[in-house]
């Protein structure tokens, strides 16, 4: 693996995506905090390539996180992405500035001059911003080579010396010609040739995970969602009978989601598989409880209680198995990224457990990786291409406190927007779909009576890695559908409304 480049991490929300980018090239990228490499280890290791992630803070703050300004000068290509091209700026000798009016969130046109990292791209395309502050005067030996209507400097070069600039995102899908940007760079400016690929994920994770887990009783935390099932079936492949799985139906599923679980698991991969039907605690343990990080944190130290029971049923168990991807690491606020929400089995988890170790075989992966690896291990497309679905389950889907009489209402809404979906062709570019119960009930009318009731909304997304989304543009005659069958068949539901709101500024779930 002679080709690498490395993702210098100031803590950006995007820092994982913008290394999967560089892997859907054919080009190996790794990940590092800025904090845990030296200049002089970036030089003897001969990275191919540098990029500069963004991150939340202000390059001229007291504790921005910062980096030796002789990288610029080792000779390797660097491309700075919005925090990264600030502080590119900012090492050079330039300006930074809050924006002030001029900040900039979402899809923006971007005006480009000529360059050869917008070789091929269009001189008018959309892109993705997401910045308070700009660089307001570049150093000497830059240009400008892209502006917006309200950035001066969208995007910058120092040709001489490899170095780029750009103040919007690439990486997300948004940007409407970034695949193509990321690829100019690492082909024309590092002179990568593309030798790597992510094929035989599969064996060489069974491989490693049978040398290293060889003897020891492990617990897999399975939740019957795509992750959970690809971790639990990769880690069975590795380690036989010596691995148990705990399906914990906490009473916080779907419609009938629990027996297909359990159905699946046990029949048509014949794990050793124990369901714990936990309802009742999981209710008590959330009764009154309505901020949804309280809920998450009760969630996930409540799932771990139920693992160390079983564990302790089964003599010493020493490993948990989880089906954590990186957009779960990355919302928790792993490493130095700002904290979004907690995922049950990242952030949630309680700092005191039982087990000796932690196994998450797929943390560095995004969901259509994760897919493509279930595909490897020739789990069925039903499983590998089931939309996904939280931990914490409906829980994070009902606004304020969880009752039982609101997950049934959500239960059947949900049902029933599901099915509606699915049989119209919307459901092909469709990546995930639900009902959220909210805390508000309004006015209305039912059979000339008046009536005071919850409101549902509907939820339905688009996109390939779930760190951006888009609204799905759901057909008005599907959405009717759902409305009506939701009001007439659903008690306790007057009004239906529908979320048409990107991440970001919003996260796919409510909650």
């Amino acid at each position: 693996m002679d080709e690498k480049i490395l993702v210098l991490d100031f803590g950006g929300q995007y820092n994982q995506l913008i290394a999967r980018r560089v892997r859907e090239q054919q080009v190996y990228a790794e990940i590092k905090p800025y904090h845990k490499i030296t200049t002089q280890q970036i030089k003897a290791i001969g990275y191919k390539g540098i990029i500069f992630t963004g991150g939340p803070n202000s390059v001229y703050g007291e504790d921005s996180p910062h980096f030796d300004p002789e990288v610029l000068n080792l000779g390797i290509p660097v491309l700075g992405i919005c925090y990264g091209c600030q502080l590119m700026a900012w090492m050079a000798g330039g300006q930074v500035s809050s924006a002030e009016s001029g900040s900039e969130y979402g899809k923006t046109m971007l005006y480009r001059k000529e360059s050869g990292l917008f070789r091929d791209i269009p001189h008018t395309s959309v892109c993705w911003m997401s910045h308070t502050d700009y660089v307001s005067r570049v150093p000497n030996g830059f240009s400008v080579i892209a502006r917006t209507d309200k950035c001066p400097c969208a995007a910058m070069r120092d040709e001489s010396r490899r170095l780029y600039g750009v103040q919007f995102h690439p990486e997300v899908t948004h940007t409407a010609y970034g695949k193509q940007m990321l690829h100019n760079f690492l082909y024309d400016i590092c002179g990568c040739t593309g030798t790597w690929s992510m094929d035989g994920f599969a064996e060489q994770s069974i491989a490693k995970y049978r040398r290293e887990l060889a003897g020891k009783k492990v617990l897999c935390a399975l939740s019957g969602g795509v992750d959970s099932a690809v971790a639990a079936v990769l880690l069975h492949k590795a380690i036989g009978d010596n691995l148990t799985c705990v399906f914990v139906d906490h009473g916080l599923l779907r419609k009938n989601e629990g027996d297909w679980v359990e159905r699946i698991f046990r029949g048509q991969f014949g794990m050793n598989l124990i369901r714990v039907n936990a309802e009742h605690r999981f209710l008590q343990k959330l009764d009154g409880v309505t901020a949804p990080e309280r809920k998450r944190k009760i969630i996930g130290e409540e799932f771990i209680r139920v693992f160390e029971e079983e564990a302790r049923k089964l003599g010493k168990v020493e490993v948990l198995v989880q089906g954590t991807i990186y957009p779960d690491v990355v919302e928790s606020g792993a490493g130095d990224a700002s904290t979004i929400k907690s995922h049950h089995n990242v952030g949630g988890l309680p700092e005191r457990m039982e087990f000796e170790r932690i196994v998450e075989p797929l943390r560095d992966l995004f969901k259509d990786e994760v897919r493509k690896v279930g595909l490897e291990l020739r789990i069925p497309e039903e499983l590998v291409f089931r939309q996904p679905f939280p931990g914490p389950g409906l829980a994070v889907r009902i606004i304020g406190a969880v009752t039982r009489e609101k997950l049934e209402v959500l239960r059947e809404a949900d049902w029933i927007f599901r099915s509606e979906l699915e049989s119209n062709p919307v459901k092909n570019i469709a990546s995930q779909y639900f009902a959220v119960l909210t805390d508000t009930q309004s006015v209305g009318v039912m059979g000339d009576m008046r009536t005071y009731g919850h409101t549902v909304a509907l939820r339905c997304v688009t996109t390939d890695d779930f760190m951006t989304v888009d609204w799905t543009r759901v057909p008005f005659a599907v959405l009717e559908k759902a409305s009506s069958r939701i009001t007439g068949e659903v008690p306790g539901i007057n009004r239906v409304v529908f979320d048409i709101t990107s991440k970001p500024p919003a996260t796919v779930e409510w909650e």
